[in-house]
């Protein structure tokens, strides 16, 4: 018997050990790697380009890089929804008691609490929806070092881009205020996965799951 186990225990000796890695989860992509595959415009999916402020020099395109529709920003902040302590009429003048897209029990979101993006109204330069892309639709922000993942939650003017929520600003590291808060400049990179949707919208957990998923199957 025991010249048996000895045979034995030599055999498991020669199978090679599954690899460290073997049951861990691969990371989600960084930053880097996220803005390195949506560095360039692969194809442009804009009839025409947008500006980032009322009345600014028409410079950014939406672009379309294998499973991503993206453009690069600044970011104007959106607090429209939900009345709350961050988003209400004292601290926003232009605060709206609605959004686009509402929660799956009808109410508007909540952009203090709710990381999501805000998309052009439709128009001849861009028709969203073209895109396979719509309300819920899984969206991620990339700003320096930091990706945070999230949905498409609402609408604004036809003729600039670059606008996210107050809880997507905080959480890249930007002022939020939605006065006083925002960053200027092309510094923003907005993935949009279209076909990748969170049901129910609020929930923000599905969100970056899938966004994730999402981001890994671009960068690969």
């Amino acid at each position: 018997m025991r010249t048996a186990l000895l045979a034995l225990a030599a055999v498991l000796a020669l199978i090679p050990a599954a690899p460290a890695h073997a049951a861990t989860t691969a990371a989600p992509p960084t930053a880097a790697q996220l803005k390195a595959a949506v560095a360039a415009c692969t194809k442009q999916v804009s009839n025409g380009k947008y500006a980032h402020d009322a009345g600014g020099a028409r410079t950014v395109p939406v672009c379309a890089t294998r499973t991503a529709v993206h453009w690069r920003a600044d970011l104007d902040i959106d607090c429209d929804g939900q009345r709350t302590a961050k988003c209400n009429p004292s601290t926003d003048p232009y605060w709206q008691n609605a959004t686009a897209f509402p929660q799956s029990d009808g109410k508007p979101l909540n952009a203090e609490t709710l990381p999501f993006i805000v998309l052009p109204l439709a128009s001849s330069t861009w028709n969203y929806r073209n895109s396979g892309i719509t309300g819920g639709t899984v969206a991620a922000a990339v700003y320096r070092d930091k990706v945070v993942y999230g949905v498409v939650g609402d609408l604004g003017p036809s003729a600039i881009i670059g606008e996210a929520s107050y809880r997507m600003a905080q959480l890249l590291g930007i002022n939020p205020h939605p006065s006083t808060g925002g960053v200027s400049g092309a510094v923003v990179d907005f993935v949009v996965f279209p076909g990748v949707k969170s049901v129910p919208i609020q929930n923000n957990a599905t969100a970056v799951r899938l966004g994730q998923q999402a981001a890994a199957a671009l960068v690969s």
